[in-house]
């Protein structure tokens, strides 16, 4: 049947070890607590801290946090496919780097549309900005933070899982 052959080989590309797996369940893990803390900590820094409703920070809060995850996902995929196959066992670091500066990346360019094309939120005056485009501080240092982080944790553990015992 035509096209059979690539459909079986796209299925070979995306099939992810089981190291593969729980290393990226655990990042995955790790992201989700650091940046739901993240977001929930930095709500004063934007101005609907003081201008909305309780229901809609818990929202913006919400759906921050599920782009975060988002963001994280992609990031990670993008940056497996860039360094090459055999993560995590080869090319950790690597790809974790190449990961947190997709993110940073994307999170300068969603900052700069957000404020200041779609003005979708605003900073408050407490924000500290990075020129040039006057990205926020705290987000760019969440998506530098929280990302190496959880990076760190589950490679802890499939390191340790994987040496003999002593």
């Amino acid at each position: 049947m035509p096209g059979q052959g690539t459909a079986i080989n796209v299925v070979r590309i995306l099939r992810v070890s089981p190291p593969a797996r729980s290393v990226a369940c655990r990042y995955l893990g790790a992201i989700a607590v650091g940046n739901l803390a993240w977001e929930a900590l930095q709500l004063p820094l934007y101005t609907l801290w003081r201008t909305a409703r309780v229901a809609y920070i818990a929202f913006a809060a919400l759906h921050c946090w599920v782009g975060d995850m988002l963001i994280a996902s992609v990031c990670l995929a993008l940056a497996i496919v860039i360094t090459g196959r055999g993560w995590p066992s080869r090319r950790y670091g690597h790809t974790a780097g190449v990961s947190v500066l997709l993110g940073v990346g994307y999170t300068i360019f969603s900052e700069w549309l957000n404020e200041h094309v779609r003005e979708s939120w605003t900073y408050a005056a407490a924000m500290p900005r990075v020129p040039p485009f006057g990205t926020g501080l705290s987000p760019l240092l969440q998506l530098i933070a929280v990302p190496t982080n959880a990076f760190w944790w589950p490679r802890r553990a499939h390191v340790l899982a994987r040496a003999p015992i002593q």
